[in-house]
């Protein structure tokens, strides 16, 4: 679920107090909901770096405008300046595919395919068109450019200049040419045979039809693909084969509709919306055309090792789990990642259930498959590199022509692995509790350059590894998080640097052990920085099942016997860090709340990101379990350890955290005395497929993990104060959720519950008027209600 970004406008059922009096200087939520650019100042992004590793680009906004722009920053001169339209244009994309001794870039820049040369920097574009073309990469001899167009796969000769086509992928189906019935064959034999001068003309009509044939250019083999969907072509370096997917959509699955009323028109208009959970789903395939043998052939995964093993949830439905004829699971398999001589390829085969990832060896000629690594689990997989939904092949790479890398949570952390192809020897590269968050291989292959959070799970550090393993060599020093961008030629590193309470800068370092970093930009305001925004204490404590849970603790100096626990959204998500985080607006509410002397604890629950596979996977088949009893436990923890009285105890949060918000006031009723529920997820019956049904499987066959994780089936619990806000045009949980909700409340005739609805804001919001009305709610709610 994505994260909670912003909120608030329209109250349907509360009215505000006057704001108090304050101090001058003091924390208002008017001030800290203000558009943070006019106030804070904005953090640079997207960093990228020049061909020639002499510049760095990034997008910032320190002039206050109302969007973002590119900036540059010179090594030389060391000047930040704003780049020009012209000269954007003239700049190469940061993204690209290089040839194998990394002289040659190739890359897609509005819609046409250029080339950069790293020997001259010098920048070629290779195509001109109105049509859109994308996905370059270099030939397997290198002498030529394969791009897709329309559909198709062309390559442009770098050398002469040539553009020729390699296939001719078409939708719909081929009409077949109109057959003579029988009498129509009759007549036509009686005519040739009657007349002779007849049957001399066809003899050399007949011939000349062969001559232009056989003088006729060669074309690519038409294939028709009906309704179906192309997707994912590519072509094998010798240039004989075409993979491709075709991706079949179930037209029986129904599309949600979200109401839009404050529109330009004034009249409501229907946003078209995702599916729900459950949906009849898209069917995939894998094709291999075969252009010297002129054939096309689709990939069988019946033989793929456990394709029809069941997951253990069914041990719960003994009539679904003693079905005698199991099906082939759906799966879907991923373009083949090629070795540099061409003589080998695997593929990533993921199964729509998402309970396996497959590592494969692929032979298209023979059209087979076998079994390299086999990653299963009955959660589901995920983790960094390993990818989280089936439609992620995630991590994989070629160190040589026989030997790939992954990443796999095998050991219960997302780890490093390579493994030959030809001799299937597995070799596990790093180690640890701790997880590999980002890898790049060096140009020259012998290095591995991995960000990970060993040193503790709230740091990213960058690090240097031999390419076999061993000794990792840890680069940068500084507390937080550092998101390093590599210059091209390896020699600088572009750091994105924050701590918990300094936002985002950029700085530049040598890519050296110990090398300080130099700060290249300053994006907080004066005003911002005139206050002494507080560094929460990082803590761990042990939860009622004896694991250890990381929080961040803000402690006033003069405690008022009152806390609030924050839920961070997204579910899978890290918030208790030593980096800026991407919940700024709370980060200063909680400064607020300190000042006022509440004790705000913000925790990293079970199903949070960061801590490796058991506490990913922990919410599985229960939301609103271990990830609740976890709030729970930190709210024991504030009483025990900060003298907090237990009945003075708020808790508030957006999306999954308001999720869990309504969990805890409707089934541990006696733990929260108040809480703000922001675009709350109520019957997950009700959201998407792809988060949704890796945590509970499916609805239809899996009711038990629906009913116990849906808030609106717990509805009759509440018993403490509730406020609810969510935004009328949310796209990503309806506001429907809460409409339903509504509906039940009022049916279960509870009368201590509160809506706030925004008419005019999505999940995210984005006004700053909407920000502030939701916030001085959650403040009046907690000083009203925890007294």
């Amino acid at each position: 679920m994505k994260h909670f970004l912003q909120a608030t406008t329209l109250l349907l059922f509360i009215t505000l107090i006057p704001a108090k009096a304050q101090k001058p200087g003091a924390l208002t939520v008017e001030k800290i909901m203000r558009e943070p650019r006019i106030w804070l100042g904005t953090s640079p992004s997207d960093i990228f770096w020049s061909t020639d590793s002499k510049t760095i680009y990034f997008n910032w906004n320190p002039d206050k405008n109302v969007s973002d722009s590119l900036y540059s920053y010179s090594l030389a001169d060391k000047k930040i300046v704003k780049v020009s339209l012209s000269d954007r244009k003239k700049l190469s994309a940061k993204d690209g595919e290089f040839n194998r001794d990394h002289s040659l870039k190739t890359y897609e820049k509005d819609d046409d395919i250029f080339v950069v040369s790293y020997k001259d920097f010098t920048i070629r574009q290779l195509t001109n068109t109105v049509e859109k073309e994308s996905d370059p990469v270099f030939s397997g001899n290198e002498k030529s450019v394969v791009f897709e167009r329309d559909n198709n796969l062309f390559s442009f000769d770098l050398e002469s200049g040539l553009v020729t086509q390699h296939t001719d992928f078409k939708t719909g189906n081929k009409k077949a040419d109109a057959k003579p019935s029988s009498e129509e064959k009759v007549l036509k034999e009686d005519q040739l045979a009657m007349f002779q001068i007849l049957k001399e003309r066809k003899a050399k009509k007949d011939a000349g039809k062969k001559i232009d044939k056989a003088e006729k250019p060669t074309y690519p083999k038409e294939i028709y693909f009906g309704e179906k969907r192309i997707q994912n072509q590519k072509i094998s370096p010798d240039n004989r084969f075409v993979t491709y997917q075709l991706a079949q959509p179930d037209k029986s699955a129904k599309t949600t509709i979200v109401p839009n009323y404050v529109t330009e028109s004034g009249f409501t208009e229907d946003i078209s919306g995702r599916t729900k959970v459950g949906a009849p789903a898209s069917g995939y395939e894998f094709w291999v055309y075969d252009i010297k043998k002129d054939t096309t052939r689709k990939l069988g995964v019946e033989n793929i090792p456990g394709i029809r093993d069941k997951p253990d949830y069914l041990k719960d439905y003994p009539k679904q789990d003693t079905v005698k004829k199991v099906k082939d699971r759906a799966v879907i398999v991923h373009s083949p990642f090629w070795s540099e001589n061409g003589k080998s390829a695997v593929v990533v085969v993921r199964s729509m259930d998402n309970k396996d990832r497959w590592i494969m060896a692929f032979n298209p000629d023979s059209l087979s498959l076998r079994l390299l690594d086999r990653q299963r689990d009955e959660a589901w997989i995920g983790g960094p590199g390993v990818g989280g939904y089936a439609m992620s092949s995630g991590e994989i790479g070629w160190i040589d022509y026989q030997t790939i890398y992954f990443q796999s949570e095998a050991t219960g952390y997302s780890h490093l692995y390579a493994l030959n192809v030809i001799s299937g020897k597995k070799t596990q590269l790093t180690s640890g509790k701790f997880e590999i968050q980002k890898v790049q291989l060096s140009k020259d292959k012998k290095t591995f350059y991995l960000t990970t959070n060993e040193v503790n799970p709230g740091e990213q550090q960058f690090y240097s590894m031999p390419v076999t393993g061993g000794k990792r060599t840890q680069i940068t020093q500084a507390m937080g998080a550092n998101e390093v961008t590599l210059s091209p030629d390896e020699t600088t590193l572009a750091v994105r640097y924050s701590s918990s309470n300094k936002p985002w800068e950029l700085f530049l370092m040598e890519n050296k052990p110990l090398e300080k970093p130099e700060q290249i930009t300053k994006s907080t305001s004066a005003e911002f920085q005139s206050y002494p925004w507080r560094e929460a204490k990082l803590i761990t404590f042990k939860a009622t099942d004896g694991a250890e849970v990381y929080a961040r603790v803000y402690e006033p100096r003069k405690s008022n016997g009152r806390a609030v626990i924050f839920v961070h959204g997204a579910g899978y998500l890290q918030n208790a860090h030593k980096w800026w985080s991407s919940y700024f607006r709370e980060y200063m509410f909680h400064n607020l709340l300190t000042d006022q002397g509440y004790t705000v604890l913000d925790l990293d629950y079970r199903g949070s990101a960061g801590y490796g596979r058991d506490w990913r996977t922990g919410i599985y088949r229960f939301m609103g379990g271990k990830d609740l009893t976890d709030n729970v436990d930190g709210a024991k923890y504030l009483v025990k350890k900060y003298g907090i009285d237990s009945n003075k105890i708020g808790v508030y949060g957006g999306s999954y955290g308001g999720f869990i918000t309504l969990m805890g006031l409707f089934t541990t009723p006696d733990v929260f005395k108040a809480g703000a529920a922001l675009r709350p997820v109520t019957d997950w019956a009700a959201y998407n497929h792809g988060y949704t049904a890796n945590i509970l499987n499916e609805p239809q066959s899996d009711s038990i993990a629906y009913h116990k994780s849906s808030p609106i089936y717990h509805a009759a619990g509440l018993k403490n104060n509730l406020l609810i806000c969510h935004g009328m045009v949310d796209v990503n949980v309806h506001y429907q959720d809460v409409v339903r909700l509504s509906q039940r409340l009022i049916e279960l005739g509870k009368n201590n519950w509160e809506l706030a609805s925004y008419p005019m804001e999505d999940h995210g919001f984005v006004e700053a008027s909407s920000w502030t009305d939701e916030y001085k709610r959650i403040l009046k709610l907690f000083s009203e209600k925890l007294k």
